[in-house]
């Protein structure tokens, strides 16, 4: 599909700068790009790229000066999410899944389907669970028994939701994701003269999750132990996240990839946990507060508060840790030069 720039500007709210009847048929990045292309520009450390790209078009913040081999730029008050916009625009049609029930999909008499809802192969729905109506369950996925699954959903392939798990509207799960599996809990009992007995402390508890939902590929949201693993409404979990039994996550909250969160752990509303962090168990992370890459969290984190490091810190503490190296080194500058001036005075009045 090809869209002359023009097009494109009425789409993303842009002034054009330049050819306005320039045509382009692919997104590309500012140092991949070609003739025919369109490019962004949000991050001013990829303006040398610009510069020299070969891009038709690139998308640019309102107040961006500088030079360019491009035909035209499209000035927006926010490039990244200009060229979302935009990117719409280009993106192929995603596959319709219409409603009906594949030949080979498994479900128990007494599940109750809603109203145009798609069963894909190979899919199994046990007893008493309940699927809302316009939701897509796509191949190969399992719904447990007593599961709850509200309206316009959507299951990717290789999904599972265990027993008697509640999920509200619009949830997205990605391939592979699963849902109420048991939590790490064992009992450890030490035997004399023998290894320690290790029993299987029972999961009996649920995973309840809000509308507007959406977690990415092979996360693992584990059931409470007892009562609820909670998720509120609007929560965004990346692929490879761990989320152990009794956590509960508030409203518009996200997690990235291959973080982890240890059981019984409060998240508020807002907060952020990036990639490959880590959080101990019982802790408590307050409203607004964000936890940097890699962090490892033993302690509470107060709300509005970044922590970054490990043991984790916030970035104040990190900064002061980070320059002591360096004011040391000057400090030691000085004294050499201080000992130096002493040296000379000392060897002046010794004439």
């Amino acid at each position: 599909m090809t869209w002359t720039v023009a097009q494109i500007a009425a789409q993303i709210d842009a002034a054009v700068e330049g050819d306005a009847g320039a045509v382009v048929s692919r997104l590309a990045a500012l140092g991949e790009a070609q003739a025919g292309d369109l490019s962004f520009l949000a991050n001013k450390r990829y303006a040398p790229q610009l510069a020299a790209t070969a891009a038709t078009a690139v998308i640019v913040g309102r107040d961006w000066q500088g030079d360019t081999t491009a035909r035209a730029l499209l000035r927006v008050a926010s490039p990244d999410k200009a060229f979302a916009e935009a990117a719409l625009l280009f993106a192929p049609p995603p596959p319709r899944r219409l409603p009906g029930i594949h030949p080979t999909a498994i479900i128990a008499p007494d599940a109750v389907l809603g109203e145009a809802v798609h069963i894909g192969p190979y899919t199994v729905i046990e007893a008493g669970a309940r699927i809302g109506d316009r939701t897509v369950i796509e191949a190969q996925c399992f719904i447990g028994e007593g599961v709850e699954l509200g309206c316009d959903g959507h299951l990717y392939p290789q999904v599972s939701v265990r027993e008697r798990v509640r999920i509200g509207d619009r949830f997205i799960a990605h391939c592979g994701v699963v849902v109420g599996s048991d939590g790490f809990g064992y009992a450890v009992t030490p035997q004399p003269g023998a290894l320690p007995r290790v029993e299987k402390i029972p999961q009996t508890g649920t995973v309840v999750i809000g509308h507007d939902v959406e977690i990415g590929a092979n996360a693992a949201i584990d059931r409470a132990r007892f009562g609820e693993t909670r998720l509120g409404n609007h929560v965004k979990i990346d692929n490879l996240v761990q989320i152990g039994h009794n956590v509960r996550i508030g409203d518009c909250s996200g997690v990235i990839a291959q973080a982890g969160i240890a059981g019984s752990t409060r998240i508020g509303a807002g907060v952020m946990i990036w990639a490959q962090a880590g959080l101990s168990g019982h802790l408590s992370v307050g409203d607004g507060a964000q936890v940097g890459p890699q962090a490892g969290v033993a302690r509470d984190v107060p709300g509005g508060q970044y922590v970054i490091g490990s043991p984790a810190t916030s970035m104040r503490e990190m900064a002061a840790v980070a320059l002591a190296p360096r004011q040391i080194a000057k400090l030691r500058a000085r004294l050499a030069e201080l000992d130096a001036r002493l040296a000379a005075l000392e060897g002046k009045s010794g004439t």
